[in-house]
């Protein structure tokens, strides 16, 4: 029996390495074949969206309707500011446009303006047709002249008569002048009323920018979400006076999220646009996400840098740089697996 140990021991130890060497040969093979059909990097993340919401006009806080982390909906109120300062501003812009309206006529002209240019018009139809009287009274009293002339050579009729003749042909003509004078005079004034008219309406226009401006601001004092998200990093209370421009809190929308994975230079070349990606996320263990390359940074990460290193200074060590890649995730249940810009993730990307 103790013949038959020393084998038995010797199968084991054999069957243990063999085993051995199988896991090893076997794991450097999968990591060999991994390495050559996909880029793996765990430099990545989740982004996102992160919209400011600012005041767009300056004012004390009426009221505040959400606080943090809370969602909202696109539309929904988040800050109302006291609105009676531009309540009051509305209401002036809304009168002077009314008194604007009024002295151009409106739509239809029956304003002051309208009105004026009116009474010119008539004034130069009136003047047009006592130009028209003026030449028939006038041609009338040259033929007059022509007949006493003529009898009067033939002296069939008197001087006195002839005198009357001239006289009243001299009349006519001197009524002919006034009249065009005065047609000239009335298209003259039909210009300046005109003129007065185009700048009444030019008027209402810069008013009614103005009541629209008030409008505006008016509406402004809601601040509501410009889309669905979440809200973050509120920054405002009730009586806070804020100043147009001023952050008031933050907007994560979930539901456009990506991932960004920082390759390193020498990986980016076998990597192109349309490649599939899985991805696992650190809060989700077990869970797999999948995406599509979509895009590449057209500088490396340390580019972007607040202080970007300065190779020309003379101390120089080379680093192996990082393209960050976008990738764009496929659908998936953001209600129960939400994904928040900024988590850790592990990026591989399928070649070929």
């Amino acid at each position: 029996m103790s013949d038959l140990t020393p084998p038995k021991k010797q199968h084991k130890a054999r069957l243990v390495f063999a085993l051995a060497l199988a896991g090893i040969i076997g794991w450097v093979g999968y990591h060999w074949w991994h390495g050559h059909h996909f880029v793996e990097t765990d430099n990545a993340q989740v982004e996102g969206h992160i919209v400011p919401i600012a005041a767009k006009v300056s004012g004390y806080v009426k009221a505040v309707k959400v606080g943090d982390n809370q969602p909202v909906a696109l539309g929904g109120e988040l800050v109302q500011i006291d609105e009676r300062d531009y309540a009051a501003r509305l209401a002036q812009a809304e009168a002077d446009l009314q008194i604007a309206l009024a002295n151009a006529g409106g739509r239809d002209g029956a304003g002051q303006a309208g009105a004026q240019l009116s009474y010119s018009q008539a004034n130069a139809a009136a003047a047009q047709a006592a130009i028209a009287q003026a030449e028939a009274n006038a041609e009338r009293s040259r033929n007059d002249l022509a007949r006493a002339k003529s009898l009067a050579a033939k002296g069939m009729t008197s001087a006195a008569a002839l005198d009357a003749a001239e006289a009243a042909a001299r009349a006519a003509e001197s009524q002919l002048r006034t009249a065009r004078d005065t047609a000239t005079a009335a298209g003259k004034q039909i210009g300046v009323a005109g003129a007065g008219l185009k700048s009444a309406q030019a008027k209402v226009e810069s008013v009614r920018a103005v009541r629209d401006l008030a409008a505006i601001q008016f509406a402004d004092t809601h601040v509501t979400a410009p889309l669905a998200g979440v809200t973050s990093k509120k920054s405002v209370e009730v009586g806070q006076l804020v100043q147009a421009g001023q952050t008031l809190m933050y907007l994560v929308p979930l539901n456009d999220v990506w991932v960004t994975a920082n390759l390193k230079e020498t990986e980016v070349g076998r990597v192109q646009a349309g490649q599939q990606v899985e991805i696992e996320v650190d809060a989700y263990p077990g869970k797999t996400f999948t995406g599509k390359v979509e895009s590449f940074s057209p500088a490396t990460g340390a580019k972007f840098a607040l202080l970007p290193p300065d190779n020309a200074s003379g101390n120089f060590t080379k680093v192996v740089q990082r393209v960050p890649v976008k990738v764009k995730l496929d659908a998936f249940d953001s209600q129960h697996t939400p994904l928040r810009p900024g988590m850790s993730v592990l990026a591989s990307i399928r070649l070929g």
